[in-house]
C-alpha cells in the first residue's frame, strides 16, 4: 500500500512539474486544490505534499493564508539560473570528459545522433515535436556530464536545468544552424577529450541561449 501511495505521489509530482515547465500551468497562477484534484486524479493530501515538494525546489510558491502559486518568472531570475547552470554544468563537463569510459562515449554518440536528427527536422521547418526536441537536448547535455562521478552535482544540475527549460518553453523559438554547430562542437571536443575547449563551447552555448531567450521575453 505504501508503495502504491508513493507511486501515485511521484506520478502526480512529475505531471504537475511537467505542466509548470511546459507552460500549461502559467507563471503566477493560483494552484487551486479542487481543480488540481480533478485534473490529476489525486487526493488533497497527496497534492499538498507534492506542491510542498515543488515549492522546496522553486517551481511553486507557498504563501501563508493564500495557498500555492506557480512561481513567477523574471529576467533577473533567468540570469541567476543561467549563471548557476554554467557553474554546475561546466564543472561537471570537465570532470566527465576526463573520467568518461567507452560506455560514456557510446551513450554520448547515441544522444548526439538523436538530437542531431531532430535538429535537422526543426531546421527544415518541422516544429511539431518541440517537446521531444527539448527532451533529446536534455539527454545530450546529460550524456556530456554523466561521467562526472558526483550524484549530488547531477541532481542539483537537473533541477537548475528544468528551471532554465521553463523559461525557454515560455518563449521558445529555434536558434537553427547556430545551435546545431554549437552542439557539434561540444560533441567533438568531448570525444577528443579536450575538456577546456568543451567547457568554453558549453558556456558560450548556454549564454547564447540566454541571450536568445531574453530577447524573446516581454519587457
Amino acid at each position: 500500500m505504501n508503495k502504491q501511495v508513493s507511486t501515485v505521489g511521484t506520478n502526480t509530482y512529475q505531471r504537475i512539474k511537467h505542466d509548470i515547465i511546459y507552460g500549461e500551468l502559467e507563471p503566477g497562477s493560483k494552484l487551486k486544490l479542487d481543480t488540481l484534484k480533478a485534473r490529476y486524479a489525486a487526493s488533497l493530501s497527496t497534492l499538498r505534499e507534492m506542491l510542498s515538494r515543488l515549492a522546496s525546489e522553486g517551481f511553486v510558491s507557498a504563501e501563508e493564508q493564500r495557498g500555492f502559486f506557480v512561481t513567477a518568472v523574471s529576467k533577473e531570475d533567468l540570469i541567476e539560473i543561467t549563471n548557476l547552470r554554467v557553474l554546475l554544468e561546466c564543472s561537471a563537463l570537465e570532470e566527465s570528459v576526463q573520467n568518461g569510459d567507452a560506455d560514456w562515449e557510446g551513450n554520448l554518440v547515441a544522444a548526439h545522433h538523436k538530437l542531431h536528427l531532430m535538429e535537422i527536422r526543426m531546421l527544415a521547418g518541422d516544429e511539431t515535436q518541440k517537446e521531444n526536441w527539448k527532451r533529446y537536448d536534455w539527454e545530450f547535455h546529460l550524456a556530456l556530464i554523466e561521467a562526472c562521478n558526483s550524484k549530488n552535482l547531477l541532481d542539483i544540475h537537473a533541477t537548475i536545468y528544468d528551471k532554465y527549460l521553463r523559461y525557454q518553453m515560455l518563449v521558445i523559438t529555434y536558434r537553427g544552424q547556430e545551435a546545431i554547430d554549437e552542439h557539434e562542437g561540444m560533441f567533438k571536443a568531448a570525444l577528443a577529450r579536450d575538456s577546456k575547449l568543451a567547457r568554453q563551447l558549453l558556456e558560450k552555448h548556454i549564454r547564447k541561449g540566454l541571450e536568445h531567450t531574453l530577447e524573446a521575453m516581454p519587457a
